[in-house]
């Protein structure tokens, strides 16, 4: 058995667009509704009965959506504020500790129509709504992200521009970049003045890279710049307002001259993506240059037919192990995800969830990866 420490947190992951259903007022409702999702914001009583029984977790990570709680510009849903109070009491009352995220891709659309990320008002804003909700919810919290997974977020809607708003531009990503690493910085020291015990971080999304060809300077040339842009630049600006790191991992990439990523060989997830559990250990000893604790936030596989997910974890949890052996201070890991969920662009096709969702019926059914996760969490170990 590799066991893990004993006060390791063991949990999974959500976001409120992708499992709560009904929110109107938000861009991603204009470019691909969820409409109802899974339904969480009426069941997550009986979700979070399932994280503790079936996955025995101790943690739990999920989002406020910013457009409930501010639907418009300078006005406070207080009634939204309540129902996150009572999601955060269903998690107490379990001993699920919440990781809470305050900004998971989805802006409110009376900030969209000010120009969203790009304007530099955002940072005041951003700032401004942290603040309210620390105030009001942060007896119930330890834990905060601010931003999740910033550079996907300027990927997906400024380069590749397959969310919202679209729009291909390098200057505008370089824009909201800078806004995001100014927002962060000024979203922390709030939040450490209205709550001077609070945790603090963000989100980031790293990608284990190497030379399509071993022996090639040009592809190693590449890893290089590749690992600094996407893996450190954002850490590197925010080092000094970080209390701890939250690193999702879900793929490596073989970089061939210029920036071609390419696949491997091995198994593939639904989404293509190659399983490759190795470069979870290789993303944590990049980050121990930070000398910060780490929380894995997410890591998790499509896989609708559940035929790798129980191995994926078995798998990546024996690399994080090992990383932890030689020093990395790993003190938490979320598979994403709790349930099945409204997956962004490539909607509801791609299973993420250890919960099966019916989608007709909305009922819940354990896959048996979810078994064998919480035996894991159970025995705080993998054998």
């Amino acid at each position: 058995m590799k066991k893990f420490p004993k006060n390791f947190l063991w949990g999974t992951a959500t976001s409120a667009y992708q499992v709560e259903g009904g929110i109107k007022n938000c861009d991603w409702t204009k470019w691909k509704d969820a409409g109802l999702a899974c339904d969480h914001y009426h069941r997550y009583e009986e979700d979070f009965d399932l994280a503790k029984n079936i996955l025995h977790n101790n943690a739990h990570r999920f989002s406020i959506e910013w457009s409930r709680i501010e639907p418009e510009k300078g006005k406070w849903d207080l009634k939204e504020i309540e129902h996150y109070k009572k999601v955060l009491l269903a998690l107490n009352k379990r001993n699920l500790k919440p990781f809470v995220t305050l900004h998971h891709f989805t802006n409110p659309l009376w900030l969209i129509d000010e120009g969203g990320w790009e304007n530099k008002k955002v940072i005041d804003y951003f700032a401004r709504y942290a603040e309210f909700i620390v105030r009001n919810l942060g007896p119930y919290v330890d834990f905060w992200m601010t931003i999740n997974e910033p550079l996907v977020y300027i990927g997906q809607g400024y380069l590749d521009c397959k969310w919202p708003p679209g729009k291909k531009n390098v200057f505008k990503a370089l824009r909201v970049l800078s806004n995001m690493i100014k927002a962060h910085r000024v979203a922390h020291k709030i939040i450490q003045q209205v709550d001077p015990t609070a945790k603090i971080s963000i989100a980031t999304h790293n990608i284990f890279f190497e030379p399509y060809k071993e022996k090639s300077f040009l592809d190693k040339f590449s890893v290089s710049l590749s690992s600094y842009f996407w893996n450190r630049y954002f850490l590197n600006k925010v080092k000094n307002y970080l209390d701890f790191i939250g690193l999702n991992y879900y793929v490596h990439s073989r970089i061939q001259f210029p920036f071609r990523m390419k696949n491997g060989d091995n198994i593939k997830s639904d989404l293509g993506w190659e399983i490759y559990p190795k470069g979870i250990y290789y993303a944590l000893k990049e980050l121990q240059r930070y000398k910060k604790p780490i929380y894995i936030m997410e890591n998790g596989i499509a896989d609708a037919e559940d035929k790798y997910c129980s191995q994926f974890i078995i798998d990546h949890l024996k690399w994080v192990h090992k990383a932890m052996q030689e020093g990395v201070d790993v003190r938490g890991y979320f598979h994403w995800s709790l349930i099945d969920n409204f997956e962004w662009a490539e909607g509801f096709k791609p299973r993420f969830g250890l919960i099966e969702v019916d989608y007709d019926n909305l009922q819940r059914k354990p896959r048996s990866s979810a078994k064998v996760y919480g035996r894991i969490c159970q025995n705080n170990g993998i054998i």
